[in-house]
């Protein structure tokens, strides 16, 4: 089985997935993925593993594999995570950097903002920007044990981002992580919680949870 074969596939799959060219719940049939890419059905297999360790495919027994989706009580508890870290982290950023945020923060914020102001935004590049946007403010606090912990929830994360696209307008997204920047200088690491949480909430009250 060659690596390269495995990644090819994941990231194929991956980058149709969190484009939302695969909707949750789709079927991902070995034999179908195996001729329309040209890989043997090992190699397939082994690529949706790996997309299944990331959370981006679930894989159940006599039922095979389909793309994930979050459900209310995974989005609940992803918000409680990302909190968890990134709000530490933006502490941390800030009193490292003298209750400023590095240029890289500023520059990953425009980034975004450019990616959200095209006149035909392209999903994949905005949902890209805004993980790298959340990943740079977790860079800044100089906190490696973080970073690791965090780089593990970026498919999790551009997957929820998915379920918060029919709440937000483009323009809407660019202006408020713009903002945000602003915001975490201006009144500290506490705007990042009630961001994340209104996010969260635009979508987990229509979003099924387990009784």
């Amino acid at each position: 089985m060659s690596p390269t074969a495995v990644d090819r596939i994941a990231g194929i799959l991956r980058e149709q997935i969190l484009d939302a060219q695969l909707d949750a719940g789709t079927r991902l049939v070995e034999a179908d993925l195996s001729d329309a890419h040209g890989a043997a059905r090992h190699t397939v297999r082994a690529a949706l593993r790996t997309l299944a360790d990331e959370g981006l495919v679930a894989i159940a027994p006599y039922r095979g594999a389909r793309v994930a989706g979050l459900d209310g009580d995974a989005i609940a508890a992803l918000y409680e995570l990302r909190a968890a870290l990134e709000v530490e982290a933006a502490h941390l950023a800030l009193a490292r950097h003298g209750d400023r945020l590095p240029p890289s923060v500023h520059e990953a914020a425009e980034v975004l903002a450019r990616a959200c102001g095209r006149p035909r935004p392209r999903w994949s590049t905005v949902s890209r920007a805004h993980a790298d946007l959340h990943t740079s403010i977790v860079r800044a606090a100089r906190s490696p044990r973080i970073e690791a912990v965090h780089d593990r929830l970026t498919a999790q994360t551009r997957l929820f981002l998915l379920q918060v696209r029919p709440h937000y307008t483009f323009a809407r997204l660019g202006d408020e992580h713009l903002r945000l920047v602003v915001d975490l200088e201006a009144q500290g690491p506490e705007v990042l919680r009630s961001h994340l949480r209104v996010a969260a909430g635009s979508v987990v009250d229509g979003v099924p949870r387990d009784a």
